[in-house]
């Protein structure tokens, strides 16, 4: 339970999140590089606008702080003018369009995405155990032995990027003392400066380097990982010394994760994700009394922020199965629970040595990567495979405009081919030719990111960028990942049986009529329809209808995996639907599973809604025939569970069944239907109904039409 204190300072960090307070940061960083650092190259440039824009950061503090910083990123306000030294994007994107003058229309029909930064963890502890005054010692030694010129700005902008940190803080010590709390003011003065030495202090100086990096990078995927593990050896040295108990730690815990969600409140699509549990580099278990603690925070806080996800290890200890049920039953939507087994064998299968793989997080959604070795491409964004097989059957006409796409090459259409084989090989080649378009984009942002963005705060936590005198975008990261989702694989999979099915098989129509329904949105073809809605699909536990998915996700999966990166790295295959749902459905036509046009499309790897005729042990029957071994970057799962059915005990079972089977990731809804109906018409009184959209949890009201209408038109399992 949370004490009186935590509810009070809930109250009031609720009330100041509310406030939209203005920022400006962004902003005092582009002027202040376009116009008094103009005159210095741009690895400098760089650094002293960091330094210059944190110099004109308001300090926010309060009489009751035990927990010093405070920070906003909920109202940046809109930037006059970028200096072209430090805007990658707009560059990036020129030389893109440049290189790939097709790219626009390929983006249009979404048959390749975005690039979104974000989405890594790093090695925050550095901080903790070394403080800043060590590491300043370490980069300086490093400075005066670079190999070359580029370590030296390197090594020089991180510099510049600890005393940035350290006059950060050193504000609010005299803030603090004004206010006459000397305790934290004191507390202030030893860290993060100094290596921390008690649970207090290591939470202190985490706190402070954090809200500094995500100042350096705003961006929503970027999180603490795992902070139970690097934390636990604080807490336990002080539980041994008796100088705090595990209630101390609770609220301590309490008023950390407040503060995360005052700083973010009102951003619900932006996740901060914090990992607990999991796996150590002997192989053991590394759940601790601060894995409990984490969890319980979260389900008794009105937040959004921070995500707490849980990793369970290999046999798990029975006590945390239990806690993630109930997380589950009773978080509010908010839970979401990682499997290490089939985790591990995707990055070690994909090159990653154990005990880097055992240090696997997720920053934000629920993409895989290694914490701490990452750069921060490890979420680029998405592309629409049942569009490209659409296109594939039309021969490049889209259905929803009638216009022919010229960028989509693979223009024969369905009818033009004998046999299935032929069709599907067809179809994986241009797929193929689409993901490698948008993998080499991601070449090109990087490249122009590793001069823009040099990152240099978050750099000097991540392996090797210190022993490469290189940012993480210039190849000094471990492993230079792009991830990224190939969204609506259940459809694509369930449409390609039921095309092999029916025209190649059974014959139970001709590729031209199969065609021509699908242009009609099968008016006119409802006896059609309703013979492709028959036709088993992946999601009932039928072994034909899922060797086919298999080899679909598989085939897919390789897409990402066959790249090779700029640097050595490695793409990624991420398998999350997020938030894109409606708009990868509002592009679609009819398809020929029987879908008409325009309906929502399937959520991760989980069968489509309309395919689990069969209940959900025959929906993860067939999960887990999918070749989880290939998902290096993850692979989630969206069980949404009638709330008068999923008691704790029969959730305790699904979890063993799914970890039974070898899937990955487990996340759901447990609202009841009716209420998420009555906040659609009287949202006022429903202000704190939380919901998971997929990768993330968002207040209901707070959310699009179509996003709701995705959440309540999910199925619901039940007896």
């Amino acid at each position: 339970m949370k004490t009186e204190r935590t509810a009070r300072l809930e109250r009031a960090a609720v009330e100041r999140g509310r406030r939209n307070v203005p920022v400006y940061f962004i902003d005092d960083y582009h002027r202040a590089a376009r116009t008094l650092l103009s005159h210095l190259e741009p690895w400098e440039r760089a650094a002293r606008a960091m330094e210059y824009a944190f110099r004109r950061l308001e300090i926010y503090v309060d009489p009751e702080d035990r927990l010093g910083g405070r920070m906003y990123h909920m109202n940046e306000q809109p930037v006059t003018a970028f200096d072209p030294a430090l805007d990658c994007e707009t560059d990036a994107a020129a030389a893109f369009a440049a290189a790939f003058p097709e790219a626009a229309e390929l983006e249009a029909y979404q048959l390749i995405g975005g690039t979104a930064k974000g989405h890594i963890t790093w090695f925050f502890h550095r901080v903790l155990t070394e403080g800043i005054s060590g590491m300043r010692r370490r980069f300086t030694d490093a400075l005066e032995t670079a190999k070359d010129e580029a370590a030296a700005q390197f090594y020089k902008g991180v510099l510049i990027m600890l005393d940035v940190l350290m006059e950060f803080n050193d504000r609010h010590i005299e803030a603090y003392e004004k206010l006459g709390n000397f305790e934290l003011a004191d507390r202030m003065r030893r860290v993060p400066l100094h290596p921390a030495e008690t649970f207090r202090d290591a939470v202190q100086s985490f706190y402070m380097q954090h809200i500094v990096v995500m100042r350096e990078n705003p961006y929503g995927g970027n999180g603490p990982g795992r902070l139970d593990y690097y934390l636990w050896p604080y807490l336990e040295r002080d539980l041994e010394a008796g100088r705090c108990t595990l209630e101390e730690a609770r609220e301590i815990i309490d008023e950390l994760f407040l503060r995360i969600d005052e700083r973010l409140y009102g951003i619900d699509a932006w996740v901060e994700a914090i990992v607990v549990g999991g796996t150590r580099p002997d192989g053991s278990s590394a759940v601790n009394p601060l894995t409990y603690i984490m969890v319980e925070s979260v389900m008794a806080l009105d937040t959004v922020h921070p995500a707490v996800y849980i990793r369970l290890p290999e046999d798990p200890p029975e006590a945390l199965v239990s806690l993630a049920a109930r997380y589950m039953v009773s978080g509010r939507n908010r839970a979401q629970i990682l499997y290490d087994p089939p985790i591990l064998a995707a990055l070690i299968d994909r090159g990653t040595p154990f005990e880097d793989a055992v240090e696997y997080a997720c920053g934000g959604c629920m993409e895989v990567g290694v914490q701490g070795m990452t750069s921060d491409f490890l979420y680029i964004g998405w592309q629409n495979t049942a569009k490209m097989l659409e296109l594939m059957i039309t021969g490049g006409v889209c259905l929803r405009t009638g216009k022919r796409v010229p960028a989509f090459r693979a223009n024969r259409g369905l009818a033009s081919y004998g046999d299935f084989e032929s069709f599907y090989g067809d179809f994986i080649a241009e797929a193929r030719r689409l993901t490698e378009i948008y993998l080499k984009k991601q070449d090109i942002y990087s490249a122009y990111a590793e001069k823009a963005r040099p990152s240099y705060l978050i750099s000097s936590m991540i392996d090797d960028c210190f022993e490469k005198g290189r940012n993480m975008h210039g190849g000094g990261a471990r492993y230079h990942d792009y991830g990224g989702t190939h969204l609506a694989l259940p459809n694509t999979a369930d449409a390609l049986y039921a095309i092999k099915y029916a025209v190649f098989d059974r014959k139970l129509c001709t590729a031209e009529t199969l065609t021509a329904a699908l242009k009609a949105d099968f008016k006119g073809y409802e006896a059609l329809q309703a013979k492709l809605r028959a036709i088993p699909k992946y999601g009932v536990d039928d072994e034909n209808a899922d060797a086919l998915a298999a080899r679909v996700f598989g085939d897919f999966a390789d897409m990402y995996l066959n790249y090779t990166t700029r640097w050595g790295g490695r793409g990624k295959p991420v398998i999350l639907t997020f938030q894109y749902a409606p708009a990868a459905a509002s592009v679609l036509g009819a398809t020929a599973d029987g879908r008409n046009a325009g309906k929502l499309i399937a959520q991760g790897v989980t069968p489509h809604s309309a395919s689990m005729t069969e209940g959900i042990t025959a929906a993860m029957n067939s999960c887990g025939r999918l070749p989880h071994g290939k998902f290096a970057g993850g692979a989630s799962t969206m069980w949404d569970l009638d709330s008068a059915w999923a008691s704790e005990s029969l959730v305790t079972a699904l979890i063993r069944t799914f970890c039974d089977k070898n899937c990955q990731i487990f996340q759901g809804n447990t609202t009841p239907l009716r209420e998420l109906l009555d906040a659609v018409e009287h949202p006022e009184e429903h202000q704190n109904l939380i919901v998971r959209v997929g990768g993330y949890s968002a207040r209901f009201v707070n959310l699009t039409k179509e996003l709701q209408n995705d959440v309540i038109c999910r199925l619901r399992h039940s007896s």
